[in-house]
């Protein structure tokens, strides 16, 4: 069975300047290349479906690939732990060339008269990804005294104060004008 991310291309290279629409859902990680992250990364699930679509247009020298990239991913909130789920659908620009410049790092190789959609894919997604994740945008966050989720129940623990820094707290500017300092 040939991938849905291995697209032939011979027509758009032999058909200088041509377009043709690439439009497809395939499993993230189809063929098990990458290892999971850490469990408190964001990620996307290896059969999470990935959604491809994309405007292949041929120029001398090589192609353009833009279009849209979507996928669901899954992560940790940042202030309470809880599992966080989203979807990313990001906007692609890309080149393709043929013979691969290795000064070039920017343009993926055109392999004969295919090109592989995968990395290109990829690339973009795990760019995506959120680096911290909130479950909500009002997210209150762990008690750091007593752990409690301060978005489910409230407690009265105080603020634990550093001792280092205990000096500030008795310091007040009393000679300052009324306009500066808000005192």
């Amino acid at each position: 069975m040939i991938s849905p991310y291995v697209v032939p291309v011979a027509r758009l290279l032999r058909d200088v300047p041509s377009v043709t629409e690439v439009s497809f859902e395939a499993p993230f990680d189809e063929a098990g290349e990458f290892e999971p992250r850490g469990p408190a990364e964001t990620d996307v699930w290896p059969d999470a479906t990935v959604s491809v679509r994309l405007r292949l247009e041929s120029y001398p020298g090589g192609l353009r690939a833009r279009g849209r990239v979507g996928v669901p991913w899954h992560g940790v909130c940042r202030r309470c732990s809880v599992a966080v789920t989203g979807a990313s659908d990001v906007a692609v620009a890309e080149r393709f060339v043929t013979p691969a410049d290795p000064v070039d790092e920017e343009a993926y190789p055109i392999d004969g008269d295919v090109i592989d959609l995968r990395q290109l894919v990829h690339d973009a997604v795990l760019l995506d990804l959120p680096l911290a994740p909130l479950c909500r945008s009002d997210c209150r966050g762990l008690c750091p005294v007593c752990g409690i989720d301060r978005n489910e129940a409230t407690c009265e623990c105080q603020p634990v104060s550093d001792p280092r820094w205990a000096t500030l707290d008795e310091l007040r500017f009393t000679d300052l004008p009324d306009d500066v300092g808000g005192v």
